[in-house]
């Protein structure tokens, strides 16, 4: 077990609740056994949000609130199309590299979950800021660095979070710059330009220290050609994250390095194509 679990979940409670117990049951991503499916991305989707099935032999899922949803297809349509309106399955055309080799992400548009179905996560977790704001818990850093987030309880984000930041509290870049003055979490808003909904509305994303994370718009750089990202989080803090499901935009073309946000599904089916 991890050495400061007990201290992390100490400093977790909800918002106008008493603390939660220790053991929340958080899941490893990158080694829990791998869900058997004949449709990865099922396969994926299944494992990642229990109570998600699939819609019998239809192309579908059948969402834990009950909606049903199709998961359309991935037909390679060009990258600004997909990131408009993106069917659930072109969540997954770009694979979300599990590795930290740096040249994937110099390919124009490589940027493995950021295309997002909006129905789909309005589905899973919330659709109006009400509901989402009676779901979150604070998750406090239990090491040097005071990062303080709000985060849903729905699919037990807030514990996953609160695994991960107790896995790096152990790190020896545990006082890292990197977790303090930390940026946001949940913020019920659309993203710039459209009327989807940010990740950060359903309190599934948190920003690390915004002066070391770097974002692609800050650059001056063009859209599809942003140039490179001049990292400066720790790679042992963004692999722990990973580990219990959380997706990092530093591996984005349009790289957003202090942006971290709930994705497991993606975890789990870079796994899955890797072993194909």
């Amino acid at each position: 077990m991890l050495g400061r679990i007990s201290f992390a979940f100490l400093a977790l409670s909800f918002v106008g609740q008493a603390a939660v117990a220790a053991d929340c049951g958080a899941r490893d991503f990158l080694a829990m056994p791998l869900p058997k499916a004949a449709n990865p991305v099922l396969q994926a989707l299944e494992g990642a949000y229990p109570g998600l099935r699939r819609n019998g032999a239809a192309d579908g899922v059948v969402m834990p609130n009950g909606t049903v949803l199709a998961l359309g297809h991935d037909k390679d349509r060009p990258a600004l199309q997909r990131l408009a309106s993106a069917s659930i399955a072109e969540q997954f055309h770009d694979i979300y590299p599990l590795t930290f080799d740096p040249e994937p992400r110099k390919t124009p548009f490589f940027d493995p979950g950021r295309a997002r179905n909006d129905q789909f996560f309005r589905s899973l977790y919330f659709e109006n800021k009400k509901d989402a704001k009676r779901s979150l818990a604070k998750v406090v850093y239990a090491g040097r660095g005071h990062a303080r987030y709000f985060m849903t309880k729905r699919n037990a984000v807030h514990c996953q979070l609160a695994t991960a930041m107790a896995a790096v509290a152990d790190l020896a870049v545990a006082g890292h710059p990197a977790m303090r003055d930390v940026g946001g979490s949940f913020n019920w808003r659309t993203i710039s330009g459209t009327n989807r909904l940010s990740a950060h509305s359903f309190g599934i994303a948190f920003d690390l220290n915004a002066n070391l994370g770097g974002y692609w718009k800050w650059s001056g750089k063009p859209e599809g050609n942003v140039g490179e990202y001049n990292n400066k989080i720790p790679l042992e803090i963004v692999a722990t994250f990973e580990r219990f499901g959380f997706i990092w935009g530093g591996k984005w073309h349009h790289y957003d390095g202090m942006h971290f946000e709930y994705r497991p599904e993606l975890i789990l089916y870079a796994r899955l194509m890797a072993d194909k």
